[in-house]
């Protein structure tokens, strides 16, 4: 029998200790929430200062929604930010992921290259675009003249797939599907990708699109709390090898130490996250006295939200962190975008804080079936140097007409 190998059984020495590894340069960021478009939007509603529930309950699109507050992306020109070629039979999940993408690569501070991959976690991709291409099957008549350019909506690597064709990626292209862990997840795959020079650099991303299937989803399965809401949105991470985004000269936003997963047995869960965010510190090179900041991402889930927080504070030997960032209650529940947003709502705070170059981030993240997961992120110089591209739209309109 042979056993397989990875980069990360390849490095473990044989006393039992954790090595650090390689960061991962994190040189340009972009969000699309229910605050607006860009990370200024995003950290001014983190600041009290953006919009409460944005949609009031009822329907969507038709579709009767249950007595939930819900937390929508304010209308978007789609055609004015992507241009209109390609954009008709594509739904709203590809769309937001595109304009998050868009935003990204015009904050980028260089070219991205054709070897530039993209890697995206979700749960299912859209499911409203399955829900109802299913129903039409049955529903239509006669049921096979259902419109078959429909049909890739419901793939859940969609979004990855018109990310790359749009923006000419010829790189890894990869789509996870870890629900609430996917962000981690995504992270993790990206660094081992570089590390492995399979790629130059990746546009990591999560996005989930509010839907009536989604918020009845979680409002029959009591995942979250009474009041909470559920929301949706994009975010997308421009990451790559630290060494050469130096050499070139772009500015780092932050860097990421550590993408750590794990697995809880059953009621191990706070034992078991704590473990991970302590071997994340450790791989980092860090002690838990360094860490000023945690980007929350259960904030709403019942009973998680308590896990989390327990077993932060299980590693930080209840001392509170000097700030606490939890997007979920500017942008709602989005599943398995929640951890590319705990990673934008990150930057987004610390940009209006003036947060100092070295600071260290925890971003936790579990699962109710017992999976584990934390990025350790350090901010860096370039922070406070890069903003949200202020032509971004046009531009992006220009190029893609």
């Amino acid at each position: 029998m042979t056993t397989a190998t990875t980069p990360e059984t390849r490095e473990r020495p044989l006393d039992g200790t954790v090595p650090t590894v390689a960061p991962l340069a994190l040189t340009a960021a972009a969000a699309v929430t229910p605050a607006g478009l860009g990370l200024g939007a995003l950290g001014a509603a983190l600041d009290g200062n953006g919009p409460e529930a944005n949609r009031a309950t009822g329907e969507i699109d038709g579709e009767a929604l249950p007595p939930r507050p819900t937390r929508a992306v304010p209308d978007l020109d789609f055609a004015e930010l992507l241009g209109r070629k390609g954009l008709r039979n594509l739904d709203r999940t590809t769309r937001l992921a595109l304009v998050a993408c868009r935003l990204a690569v015009d904050a980028y501070p260089g070219r991205l290259g054709h070897d530039t991959g993209t890697v995206w976690g979700t749960t299912a991709g859209s499911v409203r675009s399955s829900s109802e291409y299913s129903r039409r099957t049955l529903t239509a008549d006669p049921p096979y003249l259902v419109n078959p350019s429909l049909f890739p909506n419901t793939v859940m690597n969609c979004a990855a797939g018109q990310v790359a064709i749009r923006h000419q990626l010829h790189g890894v292209n990869a789509t996870l599907a870890g629900g609430p862990l996917a962000g981690v997840q995504a992270v993790r795959y990206a660094r081992n990708a570089v590390r492995q020079v399979q790629v130059e650099r990746l546009l990591v991303g999560g996005v989930e699109e509010l839907s009536a299937q989604g918020c009845w989803g979680w409002h029959r399965s009591g995942g979250l709390r009474p009041h909470a809401a559920v929301g949706e949105g994009a975010a997308v991470l421009v990451l790559e090898q630290e060494e050469r985004a130096r050499r070139e000269g772009r500015p780092l936003l932050a860097r990421v130490l550590a993408a750590e997963v794990g697995f809880a047995a059953r009621g191990r869960l706070v034992p078991s996250l704590a473990a991970v965010v302590t071997r994340a510190l450790r791989r980092s090179g860090l002690s838990a006295a360094e860490v000023t900041t945690v980007s929350f991402g259960a904030t709403q889930r019942r009973g998680l939200d308590r896990a989390e927080e327990r077993a932060v504070r299980r590693v930080l030997a209840d001392r509170e962190p000097e700030r606490a960032v939890r997007v979920n209650t500017v942008v709602g529940e989005c599943s398995a975008a929640t951890g590319a947003l705990q990673l934008a709502a990150l930057l987004a705070d610390w940009r209006r804080a003036g947060a100092a170059a070295g600071e260290v981030a925890l971003v936790p993240a579990l699962s109710a079936d017992g999976s584990v997961g934390c990025l350790v992120v350090q901010a860096s110089e370039g922070l406070s140097q890069v903003g949200d591209p202020q032509t971004g739209a046009a531009s992006a309109a220009e190029r893609s007409r």
